[in-house]
């Protein structure tokens, strides 16, 4: 480590969620460098950081090693380029969503590259990202907990260790996401069933504000819903994919999942009807 506070960071992926948190890692003074397959979305954050030409150069002494990218081949793909420059000492934290058997994968690869490994993925948006007010689900030994802590403290408003064995972390996740997507698309159902039966939608978001039903999500996406306002803070076509790993995780634990199949195939429809690149709140006008 080079010190026993502040860690050097190596952040690969610097996408909606990434440029995010690599603000609030130097903004928490922790030496910084960044790395993105397209370097022009790593430039920007050329006034706080050191943006790399590529992984091996990256990673080279770097104490923590982030990933944050779109799915578990582009983790996979990227960390194998960082092959023969970790130190033995660094600490992969993957905080990627990519699922029950990516993530397996991915412990097998960090096993392979001799690198502890902290599974991590987090809970939040684009906003939530650059507030550094994410919610890390980690997994991994107790022993590194301490030398990441400075690292989760400053892109997450608090961190929740599932176990020490990663894998619990995007297990947890995959949960988690079950329940964003069963709301989001339950309050566009919702909103469309109200106005359907010939009544303003927005009189939903009313009827249900502040009492037990409601939540800060309903009414952020609702809201979102009915202003046709789409900027994404998680692109549509990634809420389809994080879906797919939850129906692949049910399914291989057995699980009968009542309310999932059914939102998969809102949320296809959507994507199919050109809205793929705009907030998941976009299912929404697939209705």
């Amino acid at each position: 480590m080079s010190s026993s506070t502040t860690p050097s960071v190596t952040l690969l992926g610097t996408g909606t969620m990434g440029a995010g948190m690599a603000r609030n890692l130097a903004a928490a003074g922790l030496p910084l460098t960044v790395w993105n397959r397209s370097r022009d979305k790593a430039e920007p954050l050329a006034d706080v950081a050191e943006v790399a030409d590529d992984v091996a150069s990256a990673v080279a002494g770097a104490d923590v090693v982030l990933t944050m990218l779109y799915d578990a081949d582009s983790v996979l793909e990227t960390m194998e380029r960082a092959r023969g420059h970790l130190g033995p000492d660094t600490i992969w934290v993957q905080q990627s969503t990519i699922g029950v058997d990516g993530s397996d994968r991915v412990v097998a690869l960090a096993a392979d590259l001799g690198v502890t490994l902290v599974d991590a993925p987090v809970l939040g948006t684009k906003q939530p990202a650059e507030d550094g007010a994410l919610v890390v689900l980690a997994a991994g030994p107790s022993d590194v907990r301490p030398r990441v802590a400075p690292v989760l403290d400053a892109i997450g408003s608090r961190t929740v260790w599932v176990g020490e064995e990663p894998g619990g972390g995007s297990r947890l996740k995959l949960a988690a996401n079950a329940w964003v997507v069963t709301v989001l698309e339950g309050v566009a159902d919702s909103l469309a069933l109200t106005r359907e039966l010939g009544l303003d939608p927005a009189l939903f978001l009313e009827a249900v504000s502040g009492g037990a039903m409601d939540a800060p999500y309903v009414q952020v996406k609702g809201k979102a819903m009915l202003a046709g306002s789409y900027e994404p803070a998680f692109a549509l076509s990634g809420a389809v994919k994080d879906v797919e790993l939850i129906l692949a995780a049910a399914e291989g634990a057995g699980v009968d999942l009542a309310a999932i199949p059914g939102i998969r195939d809102h949320l296809v429809r959507a994507v199919e009807a050109g809205h793929g690149d705009e907030d998941m709140a976009a299912t929404y006008a697939a209705h």
